[in-house]
C-alpha cells in the first residue's frame, strides 16, 4: 500500500494505493473514512492522480457524509488545571482560569493558561488549546522553512508553501504535485531541530522523490546529525503521542 495525497480547495485529502490484478481503477471510501484506490501496477501513477482529480466533489460529498455520523471519540484530555503539555519539546502545565474578557491561550513560566468564560466548558476548552497549538504550528514551521530554503535553493528547488494535518504514520509528506510540504501537527510538540530536520528532509525529496543514496548524502551534507534528530523524534516525542 503507497500513501498519497491530493489537494482540494484548503483541504488535503488522504488516499492509499494499492496494486492488484484489476482492469479498472476502483475507489472505495470507508465509514471510517479511509480512502483506498486500487489499480493495475502498469497504470501510472499520474494516470491515478487525473483519475482522483475528477472525482474530488464525489470524494468530498461522501467524507462530509460519513463524518457526520462519525461516532463520538472521547478525548483522554479533561483540560483540568494539572494536566502536562508538551511544546516544542517542553512539557508545560495547564492553568484554567476565567477569562474576564478575551477567551485565549498564553504559555509563561512554566505554564500554559486557558483563559475560557465558562472554566467546565470541555469543547471550548479543547477548541482553544487546538487553535493556539495551530497558530504556533503556522508560525514556527513557517520560520523553519524560510531558515532551510536558502541550503536547496541553488539545487533548483521551487520554495514549497506549507499545509497542517493530523497524521497518524508520518511526520511530514512532500507533495510534488502541489509544491507543498505536508507536516503533522503534533510536530510542534517537538524540539525546533527536530522540526528542522523534518522540513529539510522534506524539501529534498522535491530533489530526489525517493530514499536513494543521493537522497541521503544531500541530507548528510546539509545535517550532518539528521539521525541524532529522528531518534528524539522516533523515540521521545512518539512515546507521548
Amino acid at each position: 500500500m503507497e500513501t498519497h495525497y491530493i489537494q482540494y480547495g484548503n483541504k488535503t485529502i488522504e488516499f492509499s494505493i494499492e496494486r492488484k490484478n484489476v482492469k479498472n481503477i476502483n475507489l472505495n471510501i470507508k465509514p471510517d473514512m479511509t480512502i483506498k484506490v486500487s489499480a493495475h501496477k502498469n497504470v501510472p501513477l499520474k494516470f491515478i492522480y487525473e483519475f482522483m482529480r475528477g472525482k474530488l466533489s464525489w470524494i468530498s460529498k461522501h467524507l462530509k457524509n460519513f463524518e457526520n455520523v462519525q461516532p463520538h471519540k472521547q478525548s483522554d484530555r479533561e483540560y483540568v488545571s494539572g494536566e502536562s503539555y508538551r511544546y516544542l519539546g517542553k512539557q508545560y502545565r495547564l492553568r484554567v482560569q476565567k477569562a474576564k474578557e478575551e477567551e485565549t491561550v498564553k504559555y509563561f513560566r512554566g505554564f500554559i493558561y486557558i483563559f475560557v468564560k465558562d472554566t467546565n466548558n470541555f469543547s471550548r476548552k479543547a477548541n482553544l488549546m487546538e487553535e493556539w497549538y495551530r497558530e504556533k504550528s503556522r508560525k514556527i514551521f513557517r520560520d523553519s522553512l524560510d531558515k532551510l530554503y536558502p541550503a536547496v535553493e541553488k539545487y533548483g528547488i521551487k520554495k514549497p508553501s506549507i499545509d497542517i494535518k493530523s497524521m497518524k504514520v508520518r511526520w511530514g509528506s512532500a507533495l510534488i504535485d502541489t509544491n507543498t510540504i505536508l507536516l503533522n501537527s503534533n510536530l510542534i510538540k517537538a524540539p525546533k531541530y527536530c522540526i528542522d530536520y523534518v522540513v529539510l528532509h522534506e524539501l529534498i525529496h522535491f530533489k530526489y522523490n525517493d530514499h536513494s543514496n543521493k537522497f541521503y548524502n544531500m541530507l548528510f551534507s546539509l545535517m550532518p546529525d539528521w539521525e541524532k534528530r529522528k531518534v528524539i523524534l522516533d523515540e521521545e516525542i512518539v512515546r507521548e503521542l
